[in-house]
């Protein structure tokens, strides 16, 4: 990942005097944070944590694409947004709490749906993707694009009570020289329409959107600035109910259709 490295003000060595004392992080790293450009994909559950924590990092240039608007329900969980933002177009409202929380970052407010016709379009703009959206069509169109465009990927999931995360840079080799492994070869196809309800339909747990973005934002930091180990390989899992966290390894699939020893997807025409 190449981000161009700029130089901090006053101001911002004193915003950021936490980090940059720290020896995995310091000045450099601060500024490879300032330089980068992050896009999320979705402002509501997972969405929100990422782009306050992605803010007051410093990241120095924050997207966020997203074409739905503020309810009340979605209080419960989206923190970015507050009571009077209700009807207000997510992106909209995002970019305000973004601005007065940290007025260095630059935001860029897409307010569209992602689709396979924009999505090559907004993912080549960025150095990352974190893809905190809330359905399976989204999720794997986001990580064929990811790929096609050659762009690390921070993506995230939730349930009821459990939570995933995982990191995705399918468009490079791993240290043993073989090809890291695709969202694909985690999930080979997403599950028939239909049988995994929405959170509108069984509920979810609104500080568990807060810890799965709030760590999806600790990996896209770590992916910028280039410390300790990532989860390209390793499937996050968490359980609310019995506050436990587990690791599963998982590896390149030579059947995906990706990068596999026979891939058929070339485009992303096959997503409507």
């Amino acid at each position: 990942m190449q981000m161009a490295q700029e130089m901090l003000s006053a101001e911002e060595i004193e915003r950021y005097a936490r980090h940059i004392v720290l020896r995995e992080v310091g000045g450099p790293g601060q500024a490879r944070l300032k330089g980068a450009r992050v896009l999320v994909v979705g402002a509501g559950g997972l969405g929100a944590p990422v782009l306050l924590y992605l803010a007051a990092a410093g990241v120095g240039t924050l997207g966020v694409v997203d074409d739905d608007k503020v309810s009340l329900s979605n209080l419960q969980r989206q923190v970015i947004h507050g009571t009077p933002d209700v009807g207000q177009p997510k992106v909209q409202s995002a970019a305000h709490a973004i601005q007065k929380l940290n007025p260095h970052v630059a935001i860029a407010a897409h307010a569209e749906r992602l689709t396979a016709a924009n999505a090559m379009r907004l993912i080549g703009g960025y150095d990352i993707v974190a893809d905190g959206s809330d359905n399976f069509a989204t999720r794997y169109l986001v990580s064929d694009a990811c790929f096609l465009a050659k762009k690390p990927l921070v993506t995230a999931a939730v349930g009821i009570f459990d939570g995933t995360l995982t990191t995705i840079r399918a468009h490079e080799t791993g240290k043993d020289g073989k090809s890291n492994p695709t969202y694909r070869c985690l999930f080979p196809e997403p599950p028939p329409a239909g049988t995994v309800p929405t959170c509108a339909e069984v509920g979810i747990l609104g500080a568990l959107t807060g810890v799965l973005g709030s760590m999806m934002a600790l990996e896209v930091i770590r992916e910028i600035v280039g410390f300790g180990e990532n989860l390209v390989g390793r499937l996050l899992m968490v359980d609310a109910r019995a506050m436990r966290f587990e690791t599963v390894r998982y590896q390149w699939d030579p059947a995906n259709l990706l990068n596999g020893e026979r891939p058929s997807i070339r485009d992303l025409s096959t997503h409507k």
